[in-house]
This record gives C-alpha cells, structure tokens and sequence, in this order.
C-alpha cells in the first residue's frame, strides 16, 4: 500500500453536483458554443452551468433598462442574480479543473513527469480509495452523522472509483436465438465473478454502517473536547477514563444519572451489527488477498526452516501433541500490544508459507481432495501449516485493530489487478470503519457504567446520612 501523502485521494475541498459521478468520457463531453442569438433566446431558461459569452451581454442589456425605481429595484436584483451565476460558474470550473487534475494524477500512476515511472492503475486507486477515507473519516472520532459536505464528497468520489468495476467483464458462452427460431453460440459479457458477488455486498455494509452513524443523531449523550480545554482550566471529575495514548481523541458524556435503559439496548445492539459488519468485511478482504499473487519479493525473505521462523517456544507447541490450541498458545505467549502481536504474525505467516512449500515439493497436490488425504496421513508440513493459519485467525480475532502483515502489504504494493485493488481497499476501509464504531460505542458504554456506578453510590450515601444518628 502505498504512502498517504504520495496521492491526494479522490476528493476536495469544494461541493459539487452529483453530474460527476461519472466515468470520464461522460464528464469531459461537452456541446459545442451555441451563436450569440440562440444565447439570447435561452437566456431566461438557461442554467448558470452554460458556457458562453451570454452573460456579459445579458449584463448590458439589464445594465441599460429605463432609469425607473422599479427598474432599477429589477436592475439591482438582476445584478445580485447574475453575480450569483458568476461566482457558481468560476465555482464549477474550478472544481472541474481539480477533477482533470485527480484523474491526471490516476492515469500517470503519481508520476507527474509522465516517464512512465510512477506506480500502476491499481496501485493507484487502491491509495485514491484510502486516502478518500482518511480525508472524510480521519476527523470523525463520535457518534454521529458525517457533515453534508463530507457525505456529498465520500458518495460522489466513491461512485467515480466504484463505476470503473461496471467495465471489468469476463467472456462466457451462452445460446442466442435468431429471428427464423434457430440458434446460435455466442461470446457474451457478464461482470467478472469475484466482482459480482463481493461489490454489492461492500456496499450494502457501507449502507448499514452509515446508517448506524445517523441513528445517533438525538442521543442522550454528548462529547466534550479535551483539544479545547485550557491546561488553566479545573476539570469536572468526569465519569470516563480514556487511556493516556488517545488523550486528544473527545471524551464522551452521559447524564449523572445514566443512560436510559431502552438507549443502553440500542446502543448494545448497534454495537453487536457493528461487530459483525466487521467481520464480514474482514473475511471479503482477507480473501481478496489470499487470491492476490504472492510477489517474489516476499518469497526471496522466506526463512530456509520454519523453525528458524516461528521460534522455539512457538515451533515446539505447534509441534508437540496431537492436539493444538492458537487460544493456549497466545496465552502463554502473553503479547501486550499490537506491535508484539504483529511481529508475530509475520514470523508466522512467514513459516506457513515454507511448510506449503516443502509440502508442494514433497507431494504433487492439486485437489482438495488430495490436502485432505495428505493431511489424514500425517504430513508434518500440511499440519504445520494448517495449524498456522488457525494461530494467524486467532490472532487477528484478539487484535481487531491489527495492521496489516508483511505479506499483506507486498500484495497489495505489486498487485496489478484493478478489481483485486477496488474490493481490497473498499473492504479495508470498512473494515476500519466498523472497527472504530464498535470503539466509539464501548466508550459510551464505559461512561454510562461509569455514570451509574457513581449514581449508585450517592443515593448509597443520602440513604446513609439520612439513617445515620445526629450528633
């Protein structure tokens, strides 16, 4: 994956019709100018979009009306009208400017020189698809509806990444039938399968997370930012501890009192479609890149033994026994953070992959049938490896927010397959998505048992001062 800043992403800092989600060749069709009496004619039925020189002459011509006060009340009006065109005119060519100049940046893989030396198509809209996602969601850290100006540009700029899979077909052999009854085999287009079946189902997931987003709209609770707060300022003793590495990040608030108990249930709920989303997305991806090429890059690293990979204390409980938990395995390995967790993960990705070598070598599989055999048999390497993918899941489930592996990225870096990028992308960045919605509502579920917990011990003390003897 490459590098945020090298790609602006697919986006702007201005609003604009939804005429632009379109593939190119639409966008960049225009009509020839029309003659200067056709611009007359039209002028009271046209739109401020026409291209022309219409407007300076309509300006003239209101310019010069009888010098009345209703004329000059029309005049005035008409004035502030034609600024308005104007001003939404240079709008509009501006912002089609910065649509030439993106998908410039798209066609030249990054390499503005035009040498050719820049990063491939896939590449580079698989960085365009996440950096539109650090750009409209790097600043949401809440429980709450993205801004119309952030929505308008993640819905137009996706459908311009998005419409260029309607173009990605594969060939299949079907029967058409001809005028006089007979028939005939022809060659026909259908979208390629892998895009069939996973492009509606990311976007359904998109739908539903957004939707989730907007059901927060009239919450009970509320954030409060600690960015804004002066180091001056006494703090309220809040009823949430946020970990000292996310002390920038707004800090949720909920009533002394809590929540109320049908919010605590819909937040519960939202939280469990949340979590499932994610996982969803996290399978789609992790299967777009189980079928991604591996690079011989990553190849040329391979460790010679997988022992000399995993460890010791790893290699010898994977091998030992009959039986293998990834679960007792992580326990006992104990990792703290993330970092150790991936570290990991590489070392263990790596040794699957010299276990599946030595097993190609060694036996000629090419069915299903032949793995499951083999792996019957007793095939060390088949075991081993097997049961590091099981350890790599594992992983990945206790980690949610795991970076991607050594692997992953290379993949991801020399892919060359425009679909491949799109759905890995797309189901990556929602993947995060749906990840920091469920982070987003433990905070508030935090603060509201936090909330109740400290309700619960004043009334605890009211009850007590009350009951207790005066002295």
């Amino acid at each position: 994956m490459g590098d945020s800043s090298a790609f602006p992403g697919f986006h702007s800092q201005y609003s604009y019709d939804r005429d632009y989600a379109r593939p190119l060749f639409r966008v960049a069709s225009f009509s020839p100018e029309r003659g200067a009496g056709e611009h007359e004619h039209e002028q009271e039925h046209s739109s401020p979009r026409r291209r022309g020189g219409s407007m300076s002459r309509t300006a003239s011509f209101k310019v010069t009306a009888a010098p009345s006060r209703l004329s000059q009340a029309m005049s005035k009006l008409s004035m502030k009208k034609l600024q308005q065109a104007v001003d939404e005119r240079s709008v509009e060519d501006e912002e089609m400017e910065l649509m030439k100049e993106k998908y410039t940046k798209l066609l030249l893989g990054e390499d503005m020189s035009g040498g050719g030396k820049g990063v491939c198509t896939a590449v580079a809209i698989s960085n365009a698809i996440t950096n539109l996602y650090a750009t409209v969601f790097g600043t949401c850290h809440r429980l709450q509806s993205l801004p119309p100006e952030k929505r308008s540009m993640w819905n137009r700029e996706m459908d311009c990444l998005l419409s260029i899979c309607e173009y990605i077909v594969e060939f299949a052999p079907t029967v058409q039938a001809r005028p006089d009854g007979s028939t005939h085999d022809v060659m026909a287009t259908s979208p390629r399968s892998d895009i069939l079946m996973n492009l509606p189902a990311l976007e359904k997931l998109e739908t539903m997370l957004l939707g989730i987003l907007d059901s927060f709209d009239k919450a009970e609770f509320w954030y409060a930012d600690q960015r804004k707060q002066s180091l001056s300022e006494t703090k309220k003793p809040s009823s949430f501890k946020r970990n000292e590495d996310k002390w920038w990040l707004p800090e949720p608030c909920v009533p002394e009192s809590g929540l109320s108990d049908s919010l605590h249930r819909e937040l519960q709920h939202k939280r469990d479609q949340a979590s499932q989303i994610h996982k969803m997305a996290m399978e789609i991806n992790n299967a777009i890149l189980s079928e991604m090429q591996i690079p011989s890059s990553f190849i040329d690293t391979l460790p010679k033994t997988g022992k000399v990979g995993t460890g010791d204390a790893i290699y010898r409980y994977m091998s030992s026994g009959d039986q293998f938990s990834p679960d007792h395995l992580l326990d006992f390995l104990n990792l703290s953070s993330e970092h150790e967790a991936l570290e990991v993960a590489d070392r263990v990705e790596a040794a699957m992959y010299v276990w599946r070598r030595k097993a190609s070598i060694t036996h000629v599989v090419t069915k299903w049938e032949n793995v499951t055999e083999l792996n019957a048999d007793g095939d060390k390497n088949l075991i081993l490896a097997s049961r590091a993918r099981s350890l790599l899941l594992c992983l990945k489930q206790r980690f949610p927010g795991l970076s991607q592996t050594t692997l992953d990225t290379s993949k991801i870096h020399y892919n060359k397959d425009i679909g491949q990028a799109i759905l890995e992308s797309y189901s990556r960045v929602l993947e995060s998505l749906a990840y920091s919605i469920v982070s987003w509502i433990d905070d508030v579920l935090l603060a509201d048992e936090n909330a109740k917990q400290g309700n619960s011990t004043r009334i605890q003390k009211q009850v007590f001062s009350q009951v207790s003897p005066q002295r």
